[in-house]
This record gives C-alpha cells, sequence and structure tokens, in this order.
C-alpha cells in the first residue's frame, strides 16, 4: 500500500470515528454554527440542465437543498466516510428529488470522477465546510480548480479568520471545534487567490460578519 492511499484510509477511518453515532444528529446540530451554506448554495445558479458537484457531501443536507433550488439540474457528490454516506443515502432516498441525485465513496485527494459518476467534468463544484477537516485541502483547491472548464465554477465555504470575533468566543470555538478534528484555515484566502492566479481563474472573495465564515467563487471565464 503506497502512501497516499495509507493515508486516504487513515484519514477514512478517523471521519468514520468521529460521525459514527454523530451523524444522526449532524444536521439538526450544525446549521447553528456551519453558517454561510445557504448562501453558497444559492451563488451556484447552474445552467439548466446542468450538473453540480459536491466534494465532501457529508449528510447530503446541501446537495438535498440544492436540488429543490435547481430542479432542473443533476447532482453529484462524494465523502470519504462510510458513515456519512449511510446517513446521506437514507435522506436522499425520503427527498423529493432522489432520482437526480448520486452519491459515491471517495477520497477528494485521490478521486476518479470518471470511475464513480461517468463524468470528470461538472458546471459547478463546491465544497462546503470540507477543507477545515482535509489534511490535504490546499491540493483539494488546487485538483477542483484544474478541473473548471469554460462557463464552469468552484464555490468554496469555510471558517474564516475569526479575527473581529471577542477574544472568549473565538478561544471557546475554536476549543469546541478541535474537539471534532476541525481546523479553520487562516491562509484559506491567500491559497485560493494563489490557485486562482495559477489555473488563470476570476476569483471573488468575502468574509461573513466577524470573519466567522469566508466564501470564495473561482470561475472559468
Amino acid at each position: 500500500m503506497g502512501a497516499n492511499a495509507t493515508t486516504s484510509s487513515q484519514h477514512a477511518a478517523a471521519m468514520d470515528r468521529i460521525y459514527r453515532r454523530q451523524r444522526y444528529i449532524y444536521d439538526v446540530t450544525r446549521r447553528y454554527y456551519l453558517l454561510g451554506r445557504n448562501e453558497m448554495l444559492a451563488s451556484l445558479a447552474p445552467p439548466d440542465g446542468g450538473s453540480i458537484l459536491e466534494i465532501g457531501c457529508g449528510t447530503a443536507r446541501n446537495l438535498i437543498q440544492a436540488a429543490a433550488l435547481y430542479p432542473r439540474t443533476t447532482l453529484y457528490g462524494f465523502d470519504i466516510s462510510s458513515e456519512m454516506l449511510a446517513t446521506a443515502k437514507t435522506s436522499i432516498a425520503a427527498s423529493q428529488n432522489a432520482a437526480r441525485i448520486h452519491v459515491a465513496l471517495g477520497d477528494a485527494v485521490t478521486a476518479d470522477l470518471n470511475a464513480l459518476f461517468g463524468q470528470s467534468s461538472f458546471d459547478r463544484i463546491f465544497i462546503s465546510y470540507s477543507l477545515s477537516m482535509i489534511p490535504a485541502w490546499e491540493d483539494i483547491i488546487d485538483r477542483a480548480a484544474g478541473q473548471l472548464t469554460s462557463g464552469s465554477s468552484l464555490h468554496l465555504v469555510d471558517f474564516g479568520r475569526m479575527d473581529r470575533m471577542p477574544a472568549f468566543a473565538r478561544r471557546a470555538l475554536l476549543g469546541w471545534l478541535h474537539k471534532f478534528s476541525v481546523t479553520p484555515r487562516r491562509e484559506l484566502e491567500a491559497t485560493v487567490r494563489a490557485i486562482a492566479k495559477r489555473h488563470d481563474l476570476f476569483i471573488e472573495f468575502r468574509d461573513g460578519p466577524l470573519g466567522y465564515w469566508s466564501s470564495a467563487i473561482l470561475k472559468r471565464q
């Protein structure tokens, strides 16, 4: 087994340990502090008949909401945690748009999209609150950016620098997130801007209130 395979296996096992029980209450509890997700979904605006891919789809909460927002699209998602995918499949089956949502088990670092879904390009790709949990997060953004074709875009949302939050609140939040192996990426903006420049992409970057969350859109013109 190579180094990449070993790292992937270790990360998958870690995510399964974290979410084996949490997956049952994940969506109910995370809505209070995974902010900016709805704004990110609203920014997708895919073309009619287009395709949307989520990297790190978790419970499929975002995919299900996107399917309702964009009724003439097909949606795809993959996640490294088989535990989260079990919840995702149950939730998708109970949704009104199950036929348009497809999920699979995969590692964002090494996933072969053709093998998973029979296609390698998508009109919209998004990553929601997964970068703060993926060790090789810079590589994930770079790889996704490299998959953009003319007119397509990559949308990101995750924890921000939080520098404008009261110090006590910031310390408490960071301590809480650490319990779940979540590390806000303070270098997110610099990294995304560098990747956009490398791939010759247009970029929009914004911070949410108090810097709690940050979002970015990278577009292929």
